[in-house]
């Protein structure tokens, strides 16, 4: 396995250069039209001869090459579930509410998912909760129930979000890796965080930051739940008191600085990985910096369709990889 790992990371260290950096952004963000800076991406490779000169597809093209790269590796495709687990959830979100409310909600659908839309629903539509994966059946069950009987759509969300939640950081206690370890921690963790934050701002009651906090080592989800009801200088302080203080003073900037310290906390998290040449952990760092990358782009590309300002784009901006 090492001797396997050892060239998949060989091919991952030279796909590597062809990341985006700080730089290279700083060129797709100087694009004066959205025309040019689609056509700066298809000057770097990104889409295919055949892809159209359209955003969505030169993006969703690039996130389909992340899966062919993997797949091409030969490695074993389960150590990357645990990444595809909040589309998957995502999945079982939509089809309850397809199923409860009347009218289609396809748009709403992850393609990428190990289980497709048409199944999903089936599955939904006809209760057999029990060809879902084991961490999904009670939740797909509860919110169902919820949704039917309340027409409560916030709690179906939440229910379905907090599976989610306590699945990650399953299957992150449960590995050997390291980086999926990492990964689990900081996800869990940081989307307390913007649960505490949302509910501060919107009022929301004890009771319900209990039923969406997920629990982590990181933090005393009891804790950062009555610092939610104290305000947001209480979160802040709290934040600080357990080591981030990063969250905090982007808190205290903006919303937008803030959304980008989450994602540039996981950048920093997966890191460390470049210098390991014997794990699985360069090759999970390779995926979600690539989804990173793509997100970013993305970022820009929506700023220059919408005629923003330089600096409001480059607010929101995440950090590269590499």
């Amino acid at each position: 396995m090492a001797e396997l790992y050892t060239y998949a990371v060989a091919r991952i260290r030279a796909l590597e250069v062809a990341l985006f950096t700080s730089s290279t952004i700083e060129q797709l963000m100087g694009c004066k039209t959205e025309e040019q800076a689609l056509q700066f991406l298809t000057e770097k490779g990104w889409g295919d001869a055949d892809t159209p000169l359209n955003a969505d597809a030169i993006l969703t093209r690039e996130r389909e090459k992340i899966w062919e790269t993997m797949n091409e590796l030969g490695v074993d495709m389960s150590i990357f579930d645990v990444l595809s687990y909040p589309n998957l959830f995502h999945n079982l979100k939509a089809a309850v509410k397809e199923v409860c409310i009347k009218g289609e909600h396809q748009a709403a659908f992850y393609t990428d998912c190990a289980i497709k839309r048409e199944e999903m629903l089936r599955i939904v539509r006809e209760k057999d909760f029990s060809k879902l994966p084991e961490h999904m059946q009670l939740a797909a069950k509860d919110a169902y129930e919820t949704l039917l009987h309340t027409k409560d759509g916030q709690r179906c969300d939440i229910i379905i979000d907090r599976a989610t939640l306590d699945a990650i950081y399953e299957a992150g206690q449960a590995s050997k890796e390291e980086i999926i370890r990492d990964y689990a921690e900081e996800t869990v963790a940081v989307t307390d965080i913007k649960i505490a934050v949302r509910s501060q701002k919107t009022g929301k009651p004890l009771e319900f930051m209990k039923m969406a906090l997920a629990e982590c080592k990181s933090m005393d989800v009891n804790h950062l739940a009555h610092a939610a009801l104290s305000g947001m200088d209480a979160i802040c302080e709290y934040l600080t008191s357990i080591g981030y203080g990063g969250a905090a003073e982007a808190l205290q900037e903006s919303a937008s600085a803030f959304e980008r310290w989450c994602d540039n906390r996981m950048i920093e998290t997966i890191r460390p990985q470049k210098y390991n040449a014997f794990t699985v952990g360069p090759l999970v760092a390779y995926v979600i910096a690539r989804e990173n990358e793509i997100k970013t782009v993305r970022i820009v590309l929506t700023g220059i369709q919408n005629d923003m300002p330089e600096e409001v784009i480059r607010e929101r901006v995440r950090e590269m990889y590499v």
